[in-house]
């Protein structure tokens, strides 16, 4: 029998791992086994501008080392937005993991609109994107042409309405709207959690 999965979960660019939306979604995630958020460098200094791309995958590298020494059984990658993207770099540097999951994948530079796709081309491991409808950092249909030429196994679930955070418009006036979006999303890592360690 398969041990119970694990999940490093990396935050945004903007909001450390204590924020409401990683707390929310660190205690769904705990649903589905030991889950373990941490915060980059940068975040714990109090600075705004994240550290270089070396530095945060050697982060998360250290992180992952600290779930794995107590954690036996499969990790999955969980991160949102430029902690999906950081967590997609250290697969393809070599840390073997079970699965990423990627909560509003970041696919498009912020400025410039350059799309960012080198490490998705590279990745071998499966993984989830999990996209709000509305996420211009992720149109739809880019990641789609992203997709169709990637060689790892990937699946894409879609919050319909959904933005950067996954969040559906006017959020606070349709909380049961909301709620069922978020469980939508939760019962995909699920399934596609299972599909990876059956």
């Amino acid at each position: 029998m398969t041990a119970a999965p694990a999940f490093l979960f990396a935050h945004g660019a903007g909001a450390p791992s204590s924020a409401p939306w990683m707390r929310a979604w660190r205690d769904r995630l705990a649903t589905l086994g030991e889950t373990v958020a941490f915060d980059y460098p940068y975040m714990r200094a109090g600075r705004k501008t994240p550290d270089r791309l070396p530095v945060l995958v050697a982060a998360h590298r250290e992180a992952l080392a600290a779930l794995r020494s107590k954690a036996p059984g499969p990790v999955f990658l969980v991160g949102k937005s430029m902690g999906s993207r950081v967590g997609c770099h250290l697969a393809v540097e070599g840390e073997a993991v079970a699965g990423l999951v990627c909560l509003g994948y970041p696919l498009v530079a912020a400025q410039g609109g350059a799309v960012r796709d080198e490490v998705l081309l590279a990745l071998r491991a499966p993984i989830l994107f999990v996209q709000g409808s509305r996420d211009s950092l992720c149109p739809i249909p880019r990641l789609e042409d992203v997709r169709a030429r990637m060689q790892a196994r990937n699946v894409l679930h879609v919050v319909e309405g959904g933005n950067h955070s996954l969040e559906l418009p006017s959020p606070k006036r349709n909380v049961a709207a909301q709620k069922d979006a978020d469980l939508s999303v939760l019962e995909a890592i699920r399934r596609f959690v299972e599909s990876v360690i059956e």
